[in-house]
Order: structure tokens, then C-alpha cells, then sequence
């Protein structure tokens, strides 16, 4: 399976998807234009992904996001959606999501997004990093 990888932007996280070391990476503010459209190509390479994942395999989830507005929290959601579907049927994950201490918002919006998540999600500060 091919590595996803989007360069980011001002307004579009850098996205690294290896399925070679069953890492996922996004790191960057999230605001793009059009949310759905950005994103659809992620869903697409983790459907694919999850689908050929055995059981055996751990995948590691490094989520950096500083900034999401509103559309982009619904991807997210989505996304993180689709990783706790999986870890019900048996997969192993795990999401370490990094904040930065001084931005109250940051741990606010990981802690949201954690709520309603079972798989082990982990929200660490990046200065213990």
C-alpha cells in the first residue's frame, strides 16, 4: 500500500499515512477552504488501511493540530470515528494528540474529541514531547 503524504500549508496540516510502519501523522492548523474535500483523501487511504490490518499490528496515531476550525473538527471526529470502529473489531491503535500548554483551547478540544472515543488516546503536552 502507498504512503499518503500532503505537504502542509498555512491552512492544511502535513499528512503522513505509512502503512510500512503503521504510523498516521498530522501535524499543522487545520482550516482549509473546503474541509470535506481535503480530508476525503485520508478517509479513503484509512478505509483501505484498517480494511488490510491484522490484529497483531500496533498502529501509532501522532495527531499536532494547534488550530481546527469548525469543518475540519467534523473530519477529525470522522476520522478518529473510523480508528474507534476498528479498535472495537479488534485492531490495535493508539492516538497520541500533543497540545501546547499555553493554549487552554488545544487541550480543551482533545479532551472533547476524546470523550466519546474507547480506544487508548493519550493527550500530551509537546513540551514533554
Amino acid at each position: 500500500m502507498n504512503k499518503l503524504h500532503i505537504e502542509g500549508s498555512k491552512s492544511t496540516p502535513t499528512v503522513i499515512l505509512d502503512a510500512e510502519k503503521n504510523n498516521l501523522f498530522l501535524q499543522g492548523q487545520s482550516y482549509p477552504e473546503n474541509a470535506f474535500k481535503f480530508y476525503e483523501p485520508i478517509f479513503q487511504w484509512v478505509d483501505e488501511y484498517l480494511e488490510k490490518l491484522t490484529a497483531e499490528v500496533l498502529v501509532q496515531i501522532d495527531f499536532n493540530l494547534p488550530y481546527i476550525n469548525t469543518s475540519s473538527s467534523k473530519c477529525i471526529m470522522m476520522l478518529l470515528e473510523k480508528l474507534d470502529k476498528a479498535y472495537a473489531s479488534g485492531k490495535k491503535l493508539t492516538l497520541n494528540w500533543y497540545y501546547n500548554e499555553d493554549n487552554e483551547s488545544e487541550l480543551e478540544c482533545a479532551e472533547e474529541f476524546k470523550e466519546d472515543l474507547t480506544f487508548p488516546f493519550n493527550i500530551t503536552s509537546r513540551e514533554n514531547k
